[in-house]
Formats: C-alpha cells, sequence, structure tokens
C-alpha cells in the first residue's frame, strides 16, 4: 500500500483563520462553523492520523486519538483579559501514554495564517512532576546535555527554550554540575514556520522531521514519570 501524505489545508481553511482575527464573535462563526468543520476540523483529523502512522514507528506511545490529540477552538476565557470567544488557530498535541497535559513531556503542532508552530517537551508541569523531573536531570544531566547539543535538534530548534528561576532552586546549590539546568521550570523545543508551509504538502513531513528529531529528548523528560513496576514476593 502507497504511503499516505497530508496534501495540505485548503487555502479557503487558512483564510477563515484570517476572516475570524477581524471577526472574533459568536454572531460571525456560528453561520460559519460549515467552513471551519470540512476546511480545518477535518483536513486537521486527516492529518493527526497520518501524523500518527508514521510517529508509531518511532514514538509509538505517543500516539494519541485525534479527537483528545485535537485542541477545541473555543476559548477558554474565565481567567483571561482577552474575552474573544475563538482560538485562531488549530493545534495538537501527543502525550506519552498515560500522562495528562501537566505530566511530562509531549509533541505539539499548530496551524494558524501567522505560522505553523512546531515543538515539544514540558511545558506546565504540576509541581511534583516538576520536582521529579530536577532530580533525574540533576542525575544524568551528561546525558541531556548530550541530547540537547545534538546537531539536528540545534539545526531545527535552537537552543533549549523556557522560563527558569534566577538561581538554583532549594535543595541544589550553585556549584552543583547541574545548576544551569535544575534552574528550568519548563524545558521545551518550539519553533515558528512560514504559514504557506500549512497550504503545502511538506507540512506532514516537516512536522514529522522535528517530531523525531525531540523524540529522544522527550523520553529523557517522561522517564522518571513511569509508573514503577511493583515486585511480586513469592509465597512459600
Amino acid at each position: 500500500m502507497a504511503k499516505t501524505v497530508f496534501a495540505g489545508f485548503p487555502k479557503e481553511g487558512i483564510e477563515f483563520f484570517r476572516s475570524l482575527a477581524r471577526n472574533n464573535k459568536r454572531d460571525w462563526f456560528q453561520p460559519r462553523k460549515t467552513v471551519f468543520d470540512t476546511r480545518l476540523k477535518e483536513p486537521m483529523r486527516e492529518l493527526v492520523h497520518e501524523v500518527n502512522r508514521e510517529m508509531a514507528k518511532f514514538a509509538p506511545e505517543y500516539v494519541t486519538d485525534p479527537d483528545k490529540a485535537i485542541y477545541r477552538i473555543y476559548r477558554d476565557t474565565r481567567f483571561s483579559k482577552d474575552k474573544t470567544p475563538y482560538k485562531t488557530r488549530i493545534a495538537a498535541s501527543f502525550r506519552r501514554s498515560g500522562n495528562d497535559i501537566h505530566a511530562g513531556g509531549g509533541f505539539y503542532f499548530a496551524v494558524s495564517y501567522k505560522e505553523v508552530a512546531i515543538g515539544g517537551g514540558m511545558y506546565m508541569p504540576l509541581p511534583e512532576v516538576l520536582k521529579k523531573v530536577r532530580a533525574h536531570v540533576a542525575e544524568n544531566h551528561a546525558e541531556l546535555r548530550k541530547l540537547i547539543r545534538t546537531r539536528t535538534v540545534r539545526d531545527l530548534y535552537g537552543q533549549l527554550q523556557g522560563e527558569q528561576l534566577t538561581r538554583p532552586p532549594k535543595g541544589y546549590l550553585p556549584d552543583h554540575p547541574a545548576a544551569d539546568l535544575v534552574r528550568f521550570k519548563q524545558m521545551y523545543y518550539y519553533v515558528e514556520l512560514p504559514p504557506e508551509l500549512a497550504t503545502s504538502k511538506m507540512l506532514q513531513p516537516t512536522i514529522l522531521k522535528h517530531f523525531r528529531a525531540i523524540a529522544p529528548f522527550l523520553e529523557f523528560l517522561n522517564r522518571p514519570l513511569r509508573p514503577q513496576r511493583k515486585h511480586l514476593i513469592p509465597d512459600f
């Protein structure tokens, strides 16, 4: 069977987001919801399906049902000064099996009229998750340094990103060999590419190339978060 390649989003879909940015209100969106469903949501499901198919070869535990991977277009405005009801992008995330959005690292991509964004890592970890990952980083900092210095990663993404503390957190001395790394409150890679990529057949292979590059980095972040196997004591 020939390998399927996503042909790109219809230009009408990308233009829909441009118009939505100027008319971000329910009265404008609702009569045009069919355009969103057919020109953006359904193509996105197809793209996620194809990304999953290829990701099964190099990151099988991150394969995610499209219904769970794709974010809703409706914004949560409860705690935001921006009260516009709709997002002007469509995005998907791929979490390691068993992890939720605040537990460990995952892959991410988003499409809008402004750019195509691709990345992955640990963005908003819960405090207990961050504590485990920091301890893991402190103990295995040489391994992490090797991963983030990989030429492919640097060529595609540049430097490791994420908010940092001004000094090492409690429990880590300034002269600790991993002092610079444990300061990270987030650890991720993220890049914005030209919007023209969204309507191109190169979108799918570009996403996968970027995902493959950081798959070892994500596995490193998630290693201390895997459930520990219980050792059964034989009953003699």
